[in-house]
């Protein structure tokens, strides 16, 4: 078994939690075999002092063919 792990920043309007999600759902459209995610850091862009966009730095790893 081969695993290879990516590193992505996935981004919401909602949460960080989203912004995982989103990376997630995108990537599984061109990655199959997922297996798990390592989130790196959390960053969050600021306008007018709220947060406007939530950001989330991750590893996926996923099985190699």
């Amino acid at each position: 078994m081969t695993v290879k792990i990516i590193e992505l920043i996935g981004t919401s309007k909602k949460s960080w939690e989203d912004a995982v999600q989103e990376a997630i759902t995108k990537t599984s459209s061109k990655i199959h075999n997922i297996k798990g995610a390592h989130v790196v850091s959390f960053k969050a862009k600021v306008d007018n002092n709220k947060i406007s966009e939530y950001k989330a730095n991750i590893k996926i790893a996923f099985l190699v063919d």
